[in-house]
């Protein structure tokens, strides 16, 4: 008998190591945990967010539900409150996420991230730095599309946005997320230090004045790297533009905006939405070109490309509609981003006393 040939049949086979799971994916599969946020669907469509707590409980005028009837049950369960009426458990999608997450900033919407993401070709590991983070919203999304080996750099001026941010980012991805580190300061004198030349794949820019980090994107993005930016108003769109044809190392810019309508589905009676997300911000976007290469200037019709001091003013903040947000309403908000508990998960006892106080103590 060969003596090899008998060690190789006897010898037990080795076993594969399994690749590691995406960061935050098991969080996303089987039965519904303590802790983890459920979106429940009444009769009428109604929805309503909550965080699942042992022994906690969710009430409506008409009656109560346990937790934990959830706590174990499969994703996509039915279940009856006290009174009889149903309600549907699945966990939120991204969109549905962002749009009921604590927030101390106006979020960037689904339609505009996933725009982001596509547009400026957001890839599993790309170097990818942003500014304006807000509430976290945009940031989920470029960390999903980045992936456990790529790299977001987050820049933020306001520590009680940075704060909201985290814990968003936190909640959905069940933790600190590898691939993500956020910086305080602003934008343009921060990322010369935090990131060498030439070495970020993609800029993404969500603020006032996207025209004032010019020589700072110039500087970390890459030949052939996108630049995109998410503005509000048509006169910041076109000074930004203006700027960077001036600036002459990138090329082209273009530009756009999408809207989403809904369809109402019943019957015979299928008919657009009364009602659809319209304009919430323009998207900009232009390359780097080589080092030393100077842009192909576009042959147009010549215009007023000129500011006046009207113009100027009307992109200040309070111009634009940006309503001021007060440090005490932020840290409120930054508590409850930190915090998994919702209000519809609190014991009764526990939520009454909290909408009790937030009675006595209005939002600003």
């Amino acid at each position: 008998m060969n003596t090899s040939q008998s060690r190789t049949e006897t010898e037990p086979e080795a076993v594969q190591p399994q690749a590691p799971q995406p960061h935050g994916a098991a969080a996303r599969r089987g039965p519904l945990r303590a802790g983890e946020r459920v979106q429940l669907t009444d009769e009428k469509g109604r929805m309503n967010t909550i965080t699942l707590t042992p022994g906690g409980a969710f009430h409506t005028h008409k009656g109560f539900l346990s937790h934990d009837q959830l706590i174990g049950a499969s994703e996509g369960t039915i279940v009856t409150n006290t009174t009889g009426a149903q309600y549907q458990a699945l966990r939120p999608l991204l969109s549905d996420f962002v749009l009921s997450m604590p927030r101390g900033a106006a979020v960037v919407y689904p339609k505009d991230a996933g725009q982001i993401v596509t547009m400026a070709d957001i890839f599993p590991g790309a170097r990818v730095v942003e500014a304006g983070v807000g509430s976290g919203a945009l940031s989920i999304s470029l960390l999903r599309a980045v992936g456990d080996n790529g790299y977001l750099h987050s820049f933020e001026r306001r520590e009680e946005f940075a704060d909201i941010a985290k814990g968003n980012v936190e909640t959905i991805f069940g933790g600190e997320h590898p691939a993500w580190q956020i910086t305080l300061g602003d934008f343009q004198e921060q990322v010369l230090e935090a990131e060498k030349p030439g070495s970020v794949d993609r800029v993404v820019l969500d603020m006032l004045a996207p025209w004032e980090c010019l020589d700072a994107v110039a500087t970390v993005l890459a030949p052939g790297g996108v630049w995109i930016n998410y503005v509000a108003t048509v006169t910041q769109l076109s000074r930004t533009a203006e700027a960077i044809r001036a600036d002459g190392r990138f090329t082209e810019p273009e530009a756009w905006e999408s809207m989403v309508r809904g369809w109402h589905l019943e019957g015979l009676a299928v008919r657009p939405d009364h009602r659809m997300v319209a304009h919430t911000g323009f998207l900009l976007t232009t390359r780097r070109l080589a080092h030393g290469v100077t842009g192909i200037s576009t042959k147009r019709r010549p215009s007023k490309t000129g500011f006046s001091e009207e113009d100027l003013n009307a992109w200040t903040p309070q111009a634009v509609g940006e309503r001021a947000v007060s440090d005490k309403r932020l840290r409120r908000v930054a508590r409850d981003a930190s915090s998994t508990i919702q209000r519809g998960a609190l014991p009764p006892e526990e939520a009454q006393a909290r909408r009790d106080s937030q009675a006595a103590d209005p939002v600003d």
